[in-house]
């Protein structure tokens, strides 16, 4: 049984926004709470696409390089996919580096307009419902129903929804449409953003400061901090793997992972194809004097890797297969996942390249 309780407030948004216009978070993709300027919808998809699963923070460099090397979204859709994709290492979940190309690209051929409204957005590659329905509304002023994390805690407080997540999602996303207002649907969004962002957060949440205080049903409980309600999570199964460090007159082989699949079309170190078997029984690239540099662990959305590290340094030639050696002093520009950025910073740190050996 789902418990749902109505706020006391008939008008939850009016106290929002009233707050929001008082407590906006600075941000480079938005326009200025309660004017009549609207935000670049570039800018505000593109920030949309970077923030999923990750902070502002952590979005906040990557948005200044991307919209300094790419000011519009024609300049993205011209972009070749290897420098877009090196840009954007580090920001993890790199599928949505290559469905930014493709919906960057889909808008370029509609002249460089983006649809502006959430069904036309949504027949672009790569916008799912969340993104559609945020530009719709930040952009071009739509009502539309926003649920990102921050909301669905905002909203599964307020109405006290106890239903677990995922299976509850259904209710918050109903109960947020009944409090969505028709006038200032982009600043009631990034208000409820804001909101879950500083006010109600995951962890002691400052109830006293929020706006919604009087009508929160999980406040008059006292139990904030239950809601949302979690489904207890899987443990992630564990893999093995192996990469491979090759080195050669001061520089490393790096190939570039296949367009589909884990890493989509990043730089990488060679490995055993992890990926695919995830038990470490792949063969190395070459016949080589391979010394074992360690091991880095790292984390992804399914599953973990222990990835053990080889590394070994040839003196001519190249290693079967498409690649290009890249300057050791140069390796930061080469855009690799963080895993790899792991393993690479585990050989330069353990000195087992090979390479001053006699």
């Amino acid at each position: 049984m789902t418990a749902s309780h109505d706020p006391i407030c008939t008008d939850p948004a009016t106290a929002l926004l009233g707050w929001y216009d008082r407590n906006a978070r600075v941000l480079p993709w938005r326009a200025p709470p309660g004017t009549a300027t609207r935000p670049d919808p570039y800018r505000v998809w593109l920030s949309e696409v970077m923030l999923q699963q990750t902070t502002v923070a952590a979005v906040g460099p990557y948005f200044a390089r991307f919209t300094q090397a790419w000011p519009t979204v024609a300049a993205l859709a011209a972009a070749a996919d290897e420098d877009v994709m090196a840009a954007w290492a580090g920001l993890g979940y790199y599928a949505r580096a290559r469905n930014l190309l493709a919906c960057a690209r889909a808008v370029a051929q509609r002249g460089g307009q983006f649809p502006d409204s959430e069904a036309g957005l949504r027949e672009l590659p790569g916008l799912g419902a969340y993104t559609a329905a945020a530009v719709a509304a930040i952009a071009f002023g739509r009502r539309a129903v926003v649920v990102d994390a921050n909301v669905e805690r905002v909203v599964a407080r307020l109405f006290a929804i106890d239903a677990p997540l995922p299976g509850g999602r259904a209710a918050i996303r109903a109960a947020a449409d009944s409090i969505t207002p028709e006038v200032r649907a982009g600043d009631f969004a990034q208000a409820m953003m804001d909101l879950g962002a500083t006010i109600c957060t995951t962890r002691k949440p400052r109830c006293l400061l929020c706006p919604l205080a009087q009508d929160c049903a999980a406040q008059r409980l006292a139990a904030a901090e239950a809601f949302p309600v979690k489904a207890p999570k899987a443990a992630r199964p564990e893999r093995q793997g192996r990469a491979f460090w090759i080195e050669r007159d001061g520089a490393v082989w790096l190939v570039k992972r296949a367009d589909k699949g884990m890493l989509g079309g990043m730089r990488a170190l060679p490995d055993d194809g992890w990926s695919a078997r995830g038990d470490g029984s792949g063969q190395a690239p070459l016949e080589a004097d391979w010394r074992a540099a360690g091991q880095v662990a790292h984390g992804f959305t399914h599953f973990t890797l222990a990835l053990s590290v080889a590394a070994s340094a040839i003196p001519a030639g190249n290693p079967p297969g498409i690649g290009e050696w890249w300057p050791l002093d140069r390796l930061a520009e080469a855009g690799l996942p963080t895993l790899f950025v792991k393993a690479a910073r585990l050989v330069l740190a353990t000195g087992e390249s090979g390479e001053n050996d006699s």
